[in-house]
């Protein structure tokens, strides 16, 4: 099972961009309580690379991955913290590459067909949607998708994704698993609202396994 196909059994992973690398472990354990063992630490912030280490190294049954990963730096931060994937917001033939060159999973971000072109002609099985909702929604996707399934893409849904409209992602069949921006947002972890974290993972798990179960 690839890391992806690994992320995809959750459905939802958290986006987060975290300030303060000591505050990684409390989210880490909030995440872990609310049955969402998995999280997407974006470099939107200079606390990325050691709030990634920290939960690579401290709470090791976490899947930890970075985000907003635009720089082969940033390709070397994610190694060096012992993240297990990446995820970028557009399309670089460089940052795809050299990610595999250091075997780190890699998604790069797509919102039109031939970025999603660009993306299977450069090996990648998994992209990020991205701006999820501006960019169109699930119809979008939907539409975007359907010259593709023959190539066994999956597709990461970013940006507007919210527990409400959760079912209409998962509509479309090459959802693997969504951004979930709206878990753990930097009020609620500069606040220290674990409780509230926790919480919303929590029901982005059950959403989850309603969804899929049919319910």
């Amino acid at each position: 099972m690839t890391i992806f196909e690994e992320l995809g059994k959750f459905g939802v992973v958290p986006v987060i961009a975290i300030d303060d690398a000591d505050d990684a472990l409390p989210l880490a354990d909030a995440l872990i309580s609310g049955g969402l063992p998995v999280a997407e630490i974006t470099f939107r912030t200079d606390a990325a690379r050691d709030a990634i280490l920290a939960m690579t190294t401290h709470r090791p049954e976490m899947i930890v991955g970075a985000g907003t990963v635009i720089t082969r730096d940033q390709v070397d931060a994610s190694v060096a913290a012992n993240a297990k994937f990446a995820l970028a917001p557009g399309f670089e033939k460089d940052i795809v590459d050299y990610a595999g060159s250091r075997g780190l999973p890699f998604a790069p971000g797509i919102m039109t067909p031939s970025e999603l072109q660009a993306a299977l002609s450069s090996g990648c099985k998994m992209v990020k949607f991205f701006p999820a909702m501006p960019a169109g929604g699930p119809s979008m996707l939907k539409n975007i998708a359907a010259p593709f399934v023959h190539t066994g893409v999956g597709f990461n849904p970013t940006g507007g994704v919210k527990l409400d409209n959760l079912a209409d992602w998962f509509a479309v069949e090459q959802v693997r698993a969504v951004g979930g921006t709206w878990i753990a947002t930097r009020d609620d972890i500069a606040s220290g609202a674990w409780s509230a974290i926790s919480d919303k993972a929590a029901q982005a798990v059950a959403r989850v396994k309603e969804i899929r179960s049919g319910a």
